[in-house]
């Protein structure tokens, strides 16, 4: 820098652009909208200075290294499918967006695939389905999202119920610290206890403690062959009595509950064939290999009956049971043109499903909402979905009312206020009353170390 120049220093954002190559990071008025909400479209959102959009690890250091000398908020992002908040812009910050960094390559040797964090899920799934391996984490938006907001969130999915959720196949990481520093963590190695176990406090921290810029993740073998097992029930609390049963005599890579309003909803969004005078539904898909596989479908087929399913059938055909999967994952989409959609992600030990759903349904009563209700009803993962008139102050003041309620309701049976969506904005108060001061003083603590300037998507998880 020539001594002119030192005289006259850039302004903040201009040093930023001056820094990064041409086009990775804009300014516009227009552009810049884009950035700013998640799935969400939460009006909290505010207006960042500039988005970078960075192509390398090292555009994702300078842009840290920036943002920590002047004492800049960053809001990292990946698709922006959120459901949490978690991404939403803040006033005055800038957001940094990895959607350009989607580099995927599988390595058969070790089952294991080297992504970067914009690749989407649905992307990884191909490349490792290309060399006869699998990637099993499977959100409903798995055509949509990306592998870095799954990491951040650690996203689970409809078949976690017995495969997990997106930690169990993390087994390396690159990290970006909010000081610009670049640390390596695990690796291709499938067993690793040196040191502190570093690499699973970045998994599900939201952006918080740093930015992902490349994970290596675990791959399967193909999933065998599936069998699906539809039932219908007179009411949800019959389904969920089912949902107990099955988990004491099978293993289903599958348990997902509807309720009607659910149902409903789904069928006026695209008919699909579902029994809309059915109070829940139950999709369960069974993946054990070979005649076990007929034995986990008949094991479940009775435990639905004992619950006093009103019907029940079981399909071989891949593509008929893809069908009903595809009908569950039509969910969120259906209910979006019903108002806006505060998404609850609340779970709890699969023995208080029932008395979670019975609270939930008095909650929306009590607030005259609708909260159809859909879960990954075979690990406790529950998705009320509380739907209001944006146009209707009281209605959404309502609406606010029983999003609070619910998740104090799956607090008091044990529960979380989320298994898979994360904590983002939308839920950052909620917070402490499932965690207790002394691990919120412990979270902070951590939060403190890793990010002394508070710099790294400041009221997210943690309150400011």
């Amino acid at each position: 820098m020539d001594a002119d120049a030192a005289a006259h220093p850039l302004p903040p954002v201009a040093e930023l652009v001056e820094a990064l190559p041409e086009g990775v990071v804009t300014t516009r008025a227009d552009t810049l909208e884009k950035y700013r909400f998640d799935w969400t479209h939460d009006a909290s959102a505010g207006t960042p200075l500039a988005a970078v959009r960075a192509e390398t690890a090292e555009h994702v250091q300078e842009t840290l290294r920036w943002a920590t000398r002047h004492g800049v908020p960053v809001v990292p992002r990946g698709a922006g499918s959120g459901l949490s908040g978690g991404s939403l812009a803040v006033d005055g910050g800038v957001v940094l967006s990895l959607e350009r960094m989607t580099s995927i390559e599988v390595d058969t040797a070790t089952r294991t695939v080297v992504v970067e964090p914009g690749a989407l899920n649905v992307d990884v799934k191909r490349a490792a389905a290309a060399e006869g391996l699998w990637y099993p984490p499977d959100p409903s938006s798995f055509e949509i999202c990306s592998i870095g907001g799954n990491i951040a969130t650690n996203a689970g999915g409809l078949c976690c119920v017995k495969y997990g959720v997106t930690t169990d196949y993390v087994l390396g990481l690159d990290v970006v610290l909010a000081d610009g520093t670049l640390v390596t963590l695990g690796g291709k190695r499938v067993k690793d206890v040196a040191g502190l176990s570093l690499l699973k406090l970045f998994v599900g921290s939201e952006g918080t403690l740093g930015v992902v810029t490349r994970a290596v993740l675990r791959l399967l073998p193909a999933q065998p062959a599936r069998s699906t097992t539809v039932a219908t029930f007179p009411t949800v609390a019959a389904a969920a009595a089912a949902v107990i049963e099955l988990g004491r005599t099978t293993r289903a890579s599958m348990v997902e509950l509807m309720d009607q309003a659910s149902i409903n909803a789904v069928e006026d969004h695209q008919p699909m064939g579902l029994d809309r005078d059915a109070g829940a539904l139950l999709l369960i898909q069974c993946d054990a290999p070979g005649a076990a596989r007929a034995e986990e479908a008949a094991a479940a087929t009775a435990a639905c009956e004992v619950a006093g399913a009103k019907e029940v059938f079981t399909t071989d055909d891949p593509e008929e049971g893809e069908l009903f999967v595809q009908a569950r994952r039509l969910h969120f989409t259906a209910i979006e043109g019903r108002g806006t959609v505060l998404p609850e992600d609340v779970g709890v030990p699969v023995p208080q499903l029932p008395a979670l759903l019975e609270r939930v349904a008095a909650i929306a009563e009590r607030h005259a909402v609708e909260i159809p209700v859909v879960a990954h009803a075979g690990d406790g993962n529950t998705h009320p979905a509380i739907i209001f008139d944006p146009a209707d102050p009281d209605a959404e003041r309502r609406a606010h009312l029983a999003f609070d309620e619910v998740m104090a309701a799956a607090i008091a049976l044990g529960g979380t206020i989320t298994g898979e969506h994360g904590v983002g904005r939308l839920k950052a108060g909620n917070l402490e009353a499932q965690l207790g001061p002394d691990v919120m003083a412990l979270t902070r603590r951590v939060k403190d170390a890793l990010d002394p300037k508070g710099i790294l998507n400041p009221g997210s998880v943690l309150t400011r």
